[in-house]
């Protein structure tokens, strides 16, 4: 489980890469599917950055931290900060839709994968928790 979840959270790093290159391009770039999609929109709004550092950046720096978590075994830890991810990741699709009322593909692709590493994190807590218990 430790290695899908790292394999994940790598994947998560990547699309948060792909965001900060757009973040920091000024050429116009070709995410905009209709109207209620606009990577570039969502990306260069004054939401992208949280105290003057892009959130990108620190999908980068979460994404990483998750996936040296799954790697040394630490459960615990990797579904606290899956859990903080996530709360995080809805907070801002709350922004792209309520505020901006724009969808960013990668930020939607992001909130799938750090869900879908908190259900994982949470199966590999109870299950294999449960299971070292009886060993």
């Amino acid at each position: 489980m430790r290695y899908v979840i790292a394999i994940l959270a790598l994947a998560g790093m990547w699309f948060s890469m792909l965001s900060l290159r757009i973040h920091y391009s000024t050429e116009t770039q070709p995410c905009s599917i209709n109207a209620k999609w606009d990577n570039d929109i969502v990306i260069h709004s004054p939401y992208s950055e949280m105290s003057g550092i892009p959130v990108a950046v620190i999908g980068i720096g979460g994404f990483l931290a998750l996936a040296f978590l799954a790697l040394v075994k630490q459960r615990a830890l990797v579904f606290l900060s899956s859990l903080v991810g996530l709360g995080y990741a809805l907070y801002l699709a709350h922004i792209e839709k309520d505020i901006l009322m724009l969808w960013c593909l990668y930020c939607v692709i992001l909130l799938g994968i750090i869900a879908l590493i908190l259900l994982l994190s949470l199966m590999w807590l109870v299950f294999w928790g449960i299971r070292s218990r009886y060993e």
